[in-house]
């Protein structure tokens, strides 16, 4: 299933990227369906307002500092850790999406003032990042699978309301936010794994393990 996971969403993003660069064929069909899908009003407006900076990033910041303080209170190991992976890979996105976005210079759709840079969308990543990052951070908080499956439906449908308000009110074409979605997908599952395994490595070390199990462990 892991394979998977990484494989999907990492040929999908080179395909696109590769496109966008190309302009080839699937950046014409993005186009088309772009001109049926623009209705800009107030509310894909809200929609897309929910994956800036300044209304994503204090929801991750506050789910990290509550899980982490819950953690501590519950007296859990690095309790920090995944509140502060979570922030650290929220604060290295734009070091990552940027240069993307100036290797492609990709022009806006014709609802925005002429410009470039517009994929991936900036805007789609920082939603995903922060509602998704979060969701995971309290999952461990919750009991029973309903809760949880509640917290990961909305999750989705945030992220889901975020590429549609911005599809719609024509700030990115279609293919901006599906590649965010691809590029999100693999920073998400690299976070999960990285914290799962120092995680897994911690536990080893405390219950007593060999120093030649924790090293086969540090290389499985």
């Amino acid at each position: 299933m892991l394979p998977v996971l990484l494989a999907l969403p990492a040929v999908l993003f080179a395909l696109i990227t590769w496109q966008v660069v190309a302009d080839g064929p699937l950046v014409r069909l993005d186009e088309r369906v772009s001109r049926v899908l623009v209705r800009p009003d107030g509310f894909s407006e809200l929609l897309a307002d929910l994956g800036n900076v300044q209304v994503a990033v204090p929801v991750l910041v506050l789910t990290a500092g509550y899980a982490a303080w819950r953690a501590r209170a519950a007296g859990a190991d690095r309790w920090w850790l995944p509140g502060a992976a979570a922030v650290v890979l929220m604060a290295l996105l734009p070091a990552l999406v940027v240069p993307l976005k100036e290797l492609t210079d990709r022009p806006g759709t014709p609802v925005v003032p002429p410009a470039t840079g517009y994929y991936p969308s900036g805007h789609t990543a920082t939603a995903a990042i922060a509602y998704g990052c979060a969701a995971l951070l309290l999952l461990p908080r919750l009991r029973g699978p309903l809760s949880r499956r509640a917290l990961l439906t909305l999750c989705l449908v945030l992220n889901a309301g975020v590429g549609l308000g911005l599809v719609r009110r024509g700030y990115h074409w279609p293919l901006d936010v599906v590649a965010s979605w691809c590029l999100c997908t693999l920073l998400i599952t690299g976070y999960v794994l990285g914290v799962g395994r120092v995680g897994r490595i911690r536990l080893i070390s405390r219950s007593g393990g060999s120093s030649r199990t924790s090293t086969e462990e540090l290389s499985s």
